[in-house]
């Protein structure tokens, strides 16, 4: 079960998850993201804090780094999405 599916526990969901557990990411585009130095779930969660929470520059990110099509890069934009509505 990926990470920020219904029914999930946000407040838990980074950890020291591993990158491939993020929704829309699997173990494909997460060995290419571990590869480039995203290997847990926390670690995208700051990248997506570093591009400012922007939907455009994140999927634009996540296309580059690690070749994620539209759905898989909407998937997994809303799991760093939410986390930061419920706590920042």
């Amino acid at each position: 079960v990926s990470l920020c599916q219904k029914g999930r526990e946000i407040g838990r969901a980074y950890g020291g998850k591993p990158v491939g557990s993020l929704a829309g990411i699997g173990e494909v585009l997460g060995k290419k993201l571990e590869e480039r130095g995203f290997d847990k779930a926390y670690v995208v969660l700051g990248q997506f804090l570093v591009l400012k929470k922007d939907e455009d520059l994140f999927w634009e990110w996540l296309k580059d780094t690690c070749g994620a099509n539209a759905k898989q890069s909407r998937d997994c934009f809303g799991c760093p999405q939410e986390w930061c509505d419920a706590f920042l």
